[in-house]
């Protein structure tokens, strides 16, 4: 089985999703992705490479678009999607979403974590540690103290925001939210992408 990870992943962040690839005897290659993550490598995302490498000419993420449907991209955490969502990243987000959503791909969002978030339904119970900091120095800002380290501008996303926001980009936008433990990515990427675990046999 080959599947095209994103340029954008960056090298050695990666490990565990790595490691079941290569164990699972699925080949990856590196090429710059108009959606997500990973894809598979499709025939179509075959012959571009081809023609374009025939052509000594370098591939770009627009390339790839019409040449598969179905697409993963992976957060490594509640933090990176609630910024993603509630945060200065959202509209580079939301583009993305657009993007998918216009050319007919599927886009699926792996969260990976180990806050036992298992479902949109979990986010919403879902506690943001930074909620527990930022209420700190508010409190010693009160107290005139602490006064030396700023209160951020805004109060960091709680799980009830997240969720809900979620739900709203789910109906919206086409895109799924889908999590799992980090040491379960790798199957999980393979998993959405339509492939089989044993390496496609």
């Amino acid at each position: 089985m080959l599947i095209i990870e994103d340029k954008g992943q960056k090298e050695g962040l990666h490990i565990l999703k790595n490691r079941y690839f290569k164990s699972h005897d699925i080949e990856v290659l590196r090429a710059p992705l108009p959606v997500g993550d990973y894809i598979i490598a499709t025939d179509k995302v075959m012959d571009v490479i081809k023609r374009k490498t025939a052509r000594k000419m370098e591939l770009k993420k627009m390339d790839f678009l019409g040449t598969y449907d179905v697409s993963v991209d992976t957060k490594k955490d509640m933090q990176e999607i609630a910024g993603n969502i509630c945060g200065k990243a959202h509209p580079r987000f939301r583009d993305e979403c657009i993007l998918a959503q216009n050319n007919g791909i599927k886009l699926y969002v792996l969260i990976e974590n180990t806050d036992k978030v298992y479902s949109v339904n979990d986010v919403f119970t879902w506690h943001n540690p930074r909620v527990d900091r930022y209420n700190n120095i508010a409190y010693m800002h009160t107290l005139g103290k602490l006064l030396n380290v700023p209160l951020p501008k805004t109060k960091p996303t709680s799980g009830k925001v997240l969720a809900k926001a979620m739900l709203t980009m789910q109906l919206k936008y086409g895109v799924e939210f889908v999590f799992c433990r980090p040491e379960d990515a790798g199957a999980k990427v393979i998993e959405l992408l339509g492939g089989s675990e044993n390496g496609g046999e």
